[in-house]
């Protein structure tokens, strides 16, 4: 009997994305891995590596008074200091005056899920309202040279006419792009 042949990616429709494998906390918690890697990315900006008192903790832990900073970080900001003491003492109990990744991504992940339509809309106004500075829009092609410019980026002409055309669907240059165009980007890039 000859051996067995396997099929190789081609002969099955041809390669095949491979997706992110979820953690085990990221199924716990039930977000996705890409939501993981932004919590333990913003996680990781604060983190301690080297703390005598969790030596088994290999994502580190960060200080209780950074916990407002690292969701601030990842949009998640407390609404007000009753809301931050109710998160510190989740994600720190005992009072220790640090916080495991395991615990706070558990906060961060029920945060993402509360998420409501009226502050994801806030959010996007918000940072509308910073490329328009404060104008009701739309967002023109020289707001993005002076974004670029205050970033200290330097942009071709072409590549910011190309942002514009993408984001409002190709209706030209002097359209710019409205709010609605401006949210679709965002939630296309997984911002919101």
């Amino acid at each position: 009997m000859p051996p067995k042949r396997r099929g190789t990616a081609a002969s099955f429709g041809g390669p095949k994305e491979k997706k992110p494998r979820l953690s085990k906390l990221a199924k716990e918690n039930n977000i996705t891995s890409e939501e993981e890697a932004e919590i333990k990315e913003a996680f990781h900006l604060f983190a301690v590596s080297d703390n005598d008192e969790y030596p088994s903790e290999k994502e580190g832990v960060i200080a209780t008074r950074d916990v407002r900073r690292v969701l601030i970080a990842l949009g998640l900001a407390p609404k007000d200091n009753t809301e931050l003491k109710s998160i510190i003492s989740a994600v720190d109990p005992s009072g220790e005056g640090y916080v495991i990744y395991e615990h706070f991504l558990s906060i961060a992940a029920l945060k993402l899920h509360n998420r409501t339509e009226d502050s994801i809309s806030a959010e996007v106004e918000h940072a509308y309202g910073l490329f328009t500075h404060g104008s009701e829009g739309p967002i023109l092609i020289s707001h993005l040279r002076a974004v670029a410019k205050s970033l200290k980026e330097d942009v071709s002409e072409d590549l910011l006419k190309d942002m514009i055309r993408e984001a409002n669907g190709g209706e030209g240059i002097q359209a710019g792009v409205n709010i609605e165009q401006f949210k679709d980007v965002m939630s296309r890039a997984g911002v919101f």
